[in-house]
């Protein structure tokens, strides 16, 4: 039995922004095992989640610098050039947020700083179009936690048995799917046009005669 979708959440970094901390490290050290290290053992994944969770720059960072004072210059970059880490918008994945626009119900659910998330927001337009954002610092609770989810949910009245649910995280996907709503794990723009197709949310899209003739040349 087909669902009734009427609600389509998007995740934000790493499948509508292109965020990685290696484009500014890639930078700053001399090759790529070195930024794996750092990454690895000093700003690691772990401590920018406790960020994302709504520790203070300031303070998270005088914590990494007292822990490691030789990287204390590298440390402090990763808040003063955060910027550094955004490629830009993934944009086949801005196209397809563009096309739902009129359609299902949008909205986010991101794990993001909040000054991070107020600085992409105003740079990139295509943030303003969701009818509802959740940011995991405001909340201080962080994916894949169900209740961050349940907030979007009672906050903005959403069945998730009608939504789908976008997310470059599989640990994400998977509350995601334990909540109830339909998870779609993220692997670039194609799949998930794909994927969105196959429920009815978007149109299949026709194959020209042009492009037919060349793959059979």
């Amino acid at each position: 039995m087909t669902r009734d979708l009427r609600t389509v959440i998007f995740d934000v970094g790493g499948v509508l922004l292109d965020w990685d901390p290696r484009y500014l490290y890639r930078r700053l050290l001399p090759d790529e095992a070195a930024v794996e290290r750092f990454l690895a053992e000093v700003c690691t994944p772990t401590w920018n989640a406790e960020v994302d969770r709504g520790w203070p720059w300031p303070a998270a960072v005088a914590e990494r610098c007292t822990a490691f004072p030789d990287h204390a210059e590298l440390i402090t970059a990763y808040d003063a050039r955060w910027s550094e880490m955004v490629a830009g918008p993934i944009e086949g994945t801005v196209a397809i947020l563009q096309e739902l626009r009129g359609g299902p119900g949008l909205y986010a659910l991101t794990n993001f700083s909040t000054p991070k998330f107020a600085q992409v927001r105003a740079e990139y337009p295509f943030l303003s179009w969701f009818a509802g954002i959740v940011v995991s610092a405001e909340e201080r609770l962080i994916k894949p936690d169900p209740r961050l989810y349940q907030i979007l949910f009672d906050r903005h009245g959403l069945d998730p048995a009608a939504a789908v649910y976008i997310d470059d995280s599989v640990a994400n996907v998977t509350t995601a799917r334990e909540l109830g709503m339909t998870g779609l794990h993220f692997t670039g723009p194609d799949q998930l046009r794909g994927d969105l197709t196959q429920l009815g949310l978007l149109p299949a899209r026709a194959t020209s005669i042009t492009g037919a003739a060349r793959n059979l040349a």
